[in-house]
C-alpha cells in the first residue's frame, strides 16, 4: 500500500442517494482532497436484484451536483479498473480459490435448505435464519471431488477461526473487539460466480489501494470478517471511520434513523423541492462533523481546506430541515439577481414566463423572504389569478383601515395613480410619494387598502410600488377599481 491517501465511494445501484450514503461520499472526497490524494467511485452491483436502470447514471449525476468529484470511475476510468464490480467476476474467483487452497475458505455444496436459507446464504446474511451448520466445511477431499465431478453447484465459504477474537481499530470508535466464536462461515462467492459484497469490498479496496473507508456503523459487525480476509491474504488492512447514522426527529420528540416518514431523504428529493445541491452539500457536512469554529457556511474549497478526521463525532446527527431551510436561504441571499432569477424561473413557471424580463425584478424581492425554490408558487400565486379575497382582509388595527375607511382612501389611490406617466418604479414612485403627502393620509394607511386591492394578501413579495410595476398599469387599475366596488358593498 502507497502511502497516498485514497477513499472510494461505492454505492449499490439502485438508482437514489440517500443522505446517508451522499455524506459518506462527501467525507471521504474531503478527506482525500485535503491530503492532496484521490477519491474513487466503485459500483457494488453484485447483488443484481437490487440493480435499477441508468442508476449508475444517476448516481454520477449526483455527485457532480454535489460537486464531489471523482479522480476515478466507471465513466472516467483509471488504473484500477474495472470500476463496476460485475466485470470484475474472475478476479474475485482466483482470490476466491486462493483462500482455498491456503486452507481459509471451502466450497459449501449444501442443498437441504430452504429457499429463504439458500437467499440469505448467497447474500452473505446466513445468520438471520439461524446460522449455516458447518456441514461442508471438513468434508473430505475425495468427497470434493466427486461432488464437483457430478456437477453439483456449491457456493465459496470463508473458514472463520472458530475460537479467540478478532480486534481492529476505527478511527471514530476506537479500538472494536468481536469474538471470532459470533461469525458464521459467510459466503464469499455465490453459485453464480457473483461475489458477495463482503468479499468483492476487501478484494477491491486492496487492488484499488484504498488507505481510508468511510462508511456507516451498520457495518461495524462486518469489519471483523473483512479485517480476517486481510489477514488471510496477507495484505494490510485500510483505515476504518465507521460514521454514526442520520437520525430524524420524530413527532413525539423522538429520534430515529433518518427515513421518508420524517419528509425528503434523498439528493434528488431535496434539490427537487428548490434548495440548491451546494447548500445541501454544505449542510451535510456539518452533519457529524465539527469545523472546530462558528461557521456554518463554506465554500467546497474551504470545507476541503478545513475537514480533518479529530472534527467527526461519534453521535448520531438529527437533520434538522429548518437548519437545512436556513442554510439555503444564505445561499439565496448571496447570489445575484440574475443569478437567482435563472434558478428559480422553473419554480415560477407561467408566471415567470408572462413577466418576461420582469422576472429578474420580482425575483430580487423574492430572494430574501424563501428558504427553498418550491415556496415561490404561494408567495406569487396572486399575480396570475387575484384571490376572492373577504372584504375583513382590510381591516388594520395597526394603520386603522376598516372596509369603510378603504371606500374613502382607494379613490384617492386611483386618482394619484392615475397621473403616473412613466410605468416603472422611480416613475411610480415619483407621483405616489408626493400624492400621498398632498392627501394628508398616513403613509400606512394609505398604502394597506392599495395592497390588499392589487394582491388579496396581507403579505407581498415587495410593497405597492413594486406590485404596480409588476401587475402593469392595466392590471394595477383594473384591480384597484375591483377592490373599491367590493368595500362599497
Amino acid at each position: 500500500m502507497s502511502n497516498r491517501v485514497r477513499t472510494r465511494f461505492a454505492p449499490s445501484p439502485t438508482g437514489y442517494m440517500h443522505i446517508g450514503n451522499l455524506r459518506t461520499a462527501l467525507y471521504g472526497y474531503l478527506f482525500s482532497k485535503s491530503q492532496k490524494g484521490d477519491f474513487l467511485l466503485r459500483i457494488e452491483d453484485t447483488d443484481q436484484k437490487r440493480y435499477v436502470a441508468d442508476a449508475v447514471e444517476f448516481i454520477q449525476n449526483t455527485l457532480k451536483a454535489a460537486n464531489i468529484i471523482p479522480n476515478e470511475g466507471p465513466d472516467i476510468g483509471g488504473d484500477c479498473g474495472p470500476y463496476i464490480q460485475s466485470q470484475r467476476l474472475d478476479i474475485y474467483k482466483k482470490y476466491a480459490e486462493e483462500l482455498i487452497e491456503k486452507g481459509h475458505a471451502y466450497r459449501c455444496f449444501c442443498n437441504d435448505c430452504s429457499e429463504e436459507q439458500h437467499a440469505a446464504q448467497e447474500a452473505g446474511d446466513a445468520k438471520s435464519f439461524g446460522g449455516y451448520n458447518r456441514a461442508c466445511r471438513d468434508l473430505e477431499q475425495s468427497v470434493i471431488d466427486q461432488y464437483l465431478a457430478e456437477g453439483r453447484p456449491y457456493v465459496i465459504r470463508q473458514k472463520m477461526p472458530l475460537t479467540g477474537e478478532v480486534t481492529f481499530h476505527d478511527v471514530v470508535h476506537g479500538n472494536i473487539t468481536i469474538a471470532c466464536d459470533t461469525l458464521e462461515d459467510q459466503v464469499i462467492l455465490k453459485r453464480d460466480g457473483m461475489p458477495t459484497y463482503n468479499f468483492a469490498n476487501v478484494i477491491d479496496d486492496h487492488l484499488m489501494d484504498i488507505s481510508h473507508i468511510f462508511r456507516g456503523t451498520e457495518f461495524i459487525t462486518s469489519t471483523p470478517k473483512h479485517v480476517l480476509l486481510y489477514q488471510f491474504l496477507g495484505w494490510e488492512p485500510p483505515v476504518f471511520i465507521h460514521l454514526p447514522p442520520v437520525m430524524g426527529k420524530n413527532e413525539d420528540g423522538s429520534i430515529s434513523k433518518l427515513s421518508k416518514r420524517h419528509g425528503a431523504t434523498g439528493f434528488s428529493q431535496l434539490v427537487d423541492m428548490g434548495y440548491l445541491p451546494e447548500a445541501i452539500t454544505n449542510y451535510v457536512a456539518l452533519l457529524g462533523w465539527s469545523p472546530k469554529s462558528e461557521q456554518e457556511i463554506f465554500t467546497m474549497d474551504e470545507l476541503i481546506e478545513r475537514f480533518s478526521l479529530e472534527g467527526l463525532s461519534k453521535s448520531p446527527a438529527v437533520f434538522d430541515y429548518n437548519k437545512l431551510d436556513w442554510v439555503n436561504g444564505e445561499y439565496f441571499k448571496a447570489m445575484s439577481d440574475e443569478d437567482f432569477a435563472k434558478k428559480s424561473s422553473a419554480f415560477g413557471g407561467i408566471i415567470a414566463e408572462s413577466l418576461g424580463d420582469k422576472w429578474t425584478y420580482l425575483a430580487s424581492l423574492l430572494k430574501t423572504r424563501v428558504s427553498r425554490f418550491n415556496e415561490i408558487p404561494e408567495q406569487i400565486g396572486f399575480f396570475k389569478d387575484l384571490p376572492d379575497y373577504d372584504v375583513d382582509l382590510y381591516n388594520n388595527k395597526r394603520n386603522k383601515v376598516t372596509p369603510e375607511k378603504a371606500a374613502e382612501i382607494l379613490p384617492v389611490v386611483i386618482e394619484v395613480l392615475e397621473k403616473v406617466e412613466t410605468w416603472t418604479p422611480e416613475g411610480i414612485d415619483e407621483v405616489l410619494q408626493p400624492g400621498v403627502t398632498e392627501s394628508g393620509i398616513k403613509m400606512g394607511t394609505f398604502m394597506w387598502p392599495a395592497r390588499i386591492a392589487l394582491s388579496g394578501q396581507k403579505v407581498t413579495p415587495g410593497g405597492v410600488t413594486e406590485l404596480l410595476y409588476l401587475l402593469g398599469r392595466e392590471e394595477s387599475m383594473k384591480r384597484l377599481n375591483l377592490g373599491l366596488t367590493k368595500v362599497q358593498g
